[in-house]
């Protein structure tokens, strides 16, 4: 299958949809913690791991997108 400028621009929106998402979630996740809300541990430890986990798909999706996009102004 070859990358299309559109599938290129899909890949990079959706990369900074996770990355403005998930950003926010962080932010209010660490909110919570700091002003002592009272969570079991697992609750944390979770949301933490699929904050990591979005971002890193973030950054794998952003990454393919940027190369779809250079190979595509090539042509």
């Amino acid at each position: 299958m070859k990358f299309e400028r559109k599938h290129a621009v899909l890949l990079l929106l959706v990369a900074a949809w996770n990355v403005i998402t998930f950003g926010n979630f962080a932010k209010n996740l660490y909110s919570a913690y700091e002003s002592g809300e009272d969570r079991a541990t697992g609750y944390w430890v979770a949301h933490t791991v699929l904050i990591v986990v979005n971002l890193a798909i973030a950054a794998l999706l952003g990454s393919l997108g940027w190369k779809a996009l250079r190979s595509t102004r090539k042509d």
